[in-house]
């Protein structure tokens, strides 16, 4: 028998705290050894902490949205099946040290028969998740050793919270699935179902809000820790950095030839779609090289050159937008990229990723064009100078050789710092990378 203490892990060097999201354990229930056993927020993302041992959870020392320093205890779980459970209500936390503080000491223990023990975020990547749809790890593993897809796992009756698929859901399944059952799985039409973010804002019910806007009238919702910092970054961004836009047609013929040609071997091989972001990628990549400015940053009266290209790319998850980075970009081929952008993905939206995946972005790409936005002017991440934004593809009358043809169309949008990029690089950079694009070789073997 022993006893683990669970404590809040620091996910990154600077970060002193953490916000306890949800508990999925309470006391008295069972967990695994890498089951979900709570969710934490910090003021750079959102994350899933896996038990570090199998046993019984004996204490939970802190309620939800409680903010606790890390190192601190915040859970008990004892390997003896028959174990004790302690009622304990959980404590209000205490104020985490500034950031300037010395790192706290941890707290003394009660008498355990072992150290405590600190937890880190587990890094397999389970296959992406459809329609933005949470799956715990423990279901994800279950659906591998059972050969059970996204699409059919998507379709999967969900008895937990918001529907999610519980483990007891998914070995019923299976259980189906053998006897000769199983779920009719549609075939995909190939949109993009747009992330759920209200699903997570708190509703809010009293106070001077509530009296000033009542109910049912109006409804009041407590923006999450994710969503307030990036709205404190996007106002920053706007005070720090005078945005200028640029917008230029792409013509995605000729990637159109290459993905039909490559699109079944690659997904076979890859085991996930062929998009047209890794072409993007690709030619941003070869852009920035050229244009090195465009991937520099202003420290006061200063111009930083970025000798590599960590490329953020931004991607729209259920608890806000988030921006996970690419590091040395530049040193990959073509299927690196491809393989780096899904990666990125699937742990965004399956809350894998840790601060030091969506730090050090040195320029940045979102794709509004997924949610069917012809054209948009996004927002500089700072301290880059510039990001660019692509739009939808869609099948546009253009003139070429003087005659009008049908041609796949998306609109780029470069939003840059006119402190240091003008127009005209502006403009060499979106005809450097639009060229790219337009004449990849049609042979090319992905």
């Amino acid at each position: 028998m022993a006893k683990i203490e669970v404590v809040m892990p620091q996910l990154g060097e600077s970060l002193t705290e953490g916000t306890i999201i949800k508990w999925h354990k309470k006391p008295g229930d069972k967990v695994k050894k890498d089951e979900t056993l709570l969710e934490i927020s910090t003021d750079k993302v959102d994350s899933e902490i896996p038990s570090p041992a199998t046993g019984i959870v004996t204490k939970l020392l802190f309620e939800e949205q409680k903010t606790v320093a890390v190192r601190t205890v915040i859970a008990e779980i004892d390997t003896d099946e028959k174990a004790t459970v302690v009622s304990e209500t959980p404590k209000a936390a205490a104020p985490a040290p500034k950031a300037e503080s010395p790192k706290p000491e941890p707290p003394k223990p009660a008498v355990t028969e072992s150290k405590p023990l600190s937890v880190t975020v587990s890094q397999s990547v389970p296959a992406a998740p459809a329609a933005g749809r949470f799956y715990s790890p423990l279901v994800m593993n279950i659906a591998r050793e059972e050969g059970i897809g996204m699409a059919e796992l998507e379709h999967i009756p969900g008895t937990g919270e918001a529907g999610r698929v519980s483990k007891k859901d998914i070995l019923a399944y299976v259980q189906t699935r053998k006897a000769g059952g199983g779920v009719s799985v549609p075939v995909s039409s190939g949109g993009t179902a747009a992330p759920r973010i209200e699903s997570q804002l708190k509703h809010v019910e009293t106070g001077d809000l509530a009296k000033k806007y009542p109910a049912p009238q109006y409804e009041i919702l407590q923006m999450s820790n994710i969503i307030q910092k990036m709205a404190e970054h996007m106002v920053k961004s706007k005070q720090t950095s005078p945005h200028v836009y640029a917008v230029h047609e792409c013509d995605m013929a000729k990637v159109d030839v290459v993905r039909g040609k490559n699109a079944s071997a690659f997904e076979k091989r890859e085991g996930f779609k062929l998009t047209y972001m890794p072409f993007i990628c690709d030619a941003v990549v070869q852009a920035l090289k050229l244009f090195p400015l465009v991937n520099s940053q202003i420290e006061g009266d200063k111009i930083i050159i970025k000798k590599f290209v960590n490329l953020g790319i931004a991607v729209a998850t259920e608890n806000g937008l988030l921006v996970p980075v690419i590091k040395n970009a530049d040193e990959k081929n073509f299927t690196g990229l491809a393989r780096a952008v899904n990666d990125l993905a699937v742990r965004a939206r399956t809350k894998k990723l840790t601060p030091a995946d969506i730090e050090g972005g040195s320029f940045t790409i979102t794709n509004f064009g997924a949610f069917g936005t012809m054209e948009g002017v996004p927002i500089i991440n700072q301290p880059q100078v510039a990001i660019i934004g692509i739009g939808s593809v869609k099948k546009r009358p253009v003139v070429i050789n003087d005659a009008i043809a049908i041609r796949p169309i998306s609109y780029f949008t470069l939003s840059f710092d006119h402190r240091i990029v003008d127009g005209a690089l502006a403009g060499n950079f979106l005809n450097t990378l639009i060229k790219r694009i337009e004449t990849v070789d049609e042979n090319f073997v992905v």
